[in-house]
């Protein structure tokens, strides 16, 4: 499909005007290579790989916005998960890969390095419990690293254990980076259903059915699209409201899909997927929470609000999957708090709760994402939380994920700011009722009966 130079200058309208831009340019690298058995070797090789493969990735990538005119927000790389190449590594902390990544990421100058990850949904391998042992040092020690843990499938079902590890690494990561609200745990995403291909941060990693070197492209334009819906009539009924959003999205990946190809061709490696995904800033008009108030639900949060994000997400979905020819990642509507100037007001409000969150999270495209919970919230509650969103997961074939931050030494009312992208978070009461039993029990969450698929 040619792309037109009436597409071109209608795009650049929503660039000067709704916010429209390309939030990632990811390159995607497989470490295979870099196994070693010393912690420090490895680190070297990590280092070399990473520097060399990206050397040309920002300069392409500010070349393309000075050509075309549309922001490129985020140049990031997402690299094989960690602990897969790990197993032949002596040591126990490898922490020193995730400053070996960082300081690649500094070199070639990329905002964030995605990967520090494992993935356990069925079992976790000794490199696994290397890594996750690892992760709040990994985390307080670096930047730009980010972290992820897959720990449900709908394969495999949940691997409580690992939850329940899990539920410990964020509390230790909060703590770690208390001194810096908790910035550690926001780099940190626990997954069901992670994908291989996804270029968002926190959760991107360069999956093992991907090539060695794949540009991963993820758009952004919620505020186009609030746009669009705001200068329709009240009265409009929601077949016409789904339409306009499906012809919104198709524009809106159609830029993106230039800019893959190009970056593709001039880096020398694969085009990769498009992920279309509507991913909001704490900038004003640029809010997922607005599409739906526009949509007409009053306050996001408000009853109406699942079913609002709902049509959201799946017209999203049918207008972008005809722009490009590979469309992928996660692809729909985020729900950040933090990152999300209406979700925050509707927060602060009383209106969003954590418990309407899970709701939205059945019909959105990631999960309960950057939301603050009191310090003293315990690891019994966080299992529960995570176990619950990675139900949803599993029992809906879907990606689900938890990011949340324990503000350590603050309680519900306070926030912590994050600045940039990640915005502020207001930190959010909990239910507090998880008990003490469920989180004990270990073993396997068994794989629901819509598993077996062969």
């Amino acid at each position: 499909m040619q792309i037109t130079p009436q597409e071109i200058a209608e795009t650049l309208a929503m660039v000067s005007q709704q916010h429209l831009d390309i939030r990632t340019i990811t390159l995607g690298l497989n470490l295979r290579s870099c196994t070693d058995s010393s912690v420090q070797s490895m680190a070297r090789k990590v280092y070399d790989r990473m520097t060399t493969a990206a050397e040309q990735l920002v300069p392409v990538a500010e070349q393309l916005e000075r050509e075309f005119g549309i922001p490129i927000v985020n140049k990031r790389i997402s690299v094989t998960p960690i602990a897969e190449i790990s197993g032949a590594v002596q040591e126990e902390d490898l922490s020193p890969l995730a400053q070996a990544m960082d300081r690649a990421g500094e070199q070639v100058g990329v905002d964030f390095v995605g990967g520090f990850s494992a993935l356990v949904q069925k079992g976790a391998s000794k490199s696994d419990i290397k890594l996750m042992n690892s992760i709040p040092q990994a985390l307080a020690d670096t930047g730009r690293v980010c972290s992820s843990v897959n720990v449900a499938s709908t394969r495999a079902g949940i691997n409580m254990d690992a939850v329940w590890k899990m539920s410990n690494v964020i509390m230790d990561t909060a703590r770690a980076t208390a001194d810096r609200d908790c910035i550690g745990a926001a780099k940190l995403v626990v997954f069901a259903n992670a994908v291989e291909d996804n270029p968002f941060m926190a959760g991107a990693f360069h999956g093992s059915g991907e090539a060695d070197a794949v540009i991963n492209v993820g758009v952004s334009g919620p505020g186009v699209v609030r746009n669009v819906l705001a200068n329709m009539p009240q009265d409009a009924d929601l077949t016409s409201v789904a339409e306009a959003i499906k012809a919104t999205a198709f524009k809106i990946t159609r830029a993106g899909e230039l800019m893959a190809r190009e970056a593709s061709k001039r880096l020398g490696v694969a085009q990769g997927i498009l992920d279309l995904s509507l991913a909001p800033t704490p900038a004003e008009g640029d809010s997922v929470a607005e599409i739906l108030e526009a949509i007409g639900v009053g306050t996001c949060g408000g009853p109406g609000t699942t079913a609002a994000l709902a049509l959201l997400n799946d017209a999203v979905k049918k207008g972008g999957v005809m722009a490009s020819s590979s469309v992928g990642g996660l692809s729909g509507a985020f729900i950040p708090v933090s990152e999300d100037a209406g979700m925050i007001r509707a927060a602060e409000a009383g209106a969003l709760t954590l418990e309407k969150l899970e709701a939205m999270t059945c019909v959105c495209s990631v999960g309960l994402d950057m939301i603050a919970i009191p310090g003293d919230t315990t690891p019994e509650t966080i299992f529960g939380i995570i176990a619950d969103e990675c139900a949803i997961g599993v029992i809906n074939t879907k990606t689900t994920a938890v990011r949340i931050i324990p503000a350590i030494g603050k309680q519900a009312g306070d926030r912590l700011d994050f600045g940039g992208l990640l915005g502020y978070a207001p930190v959010m009461p909990v239910n507090a009722n998880a008990g003490c039993v469920l989180a004990h029990r270990g073993g396997r969450f068994p794989a629901p009966i819509n598993s077996l698929k062969n």
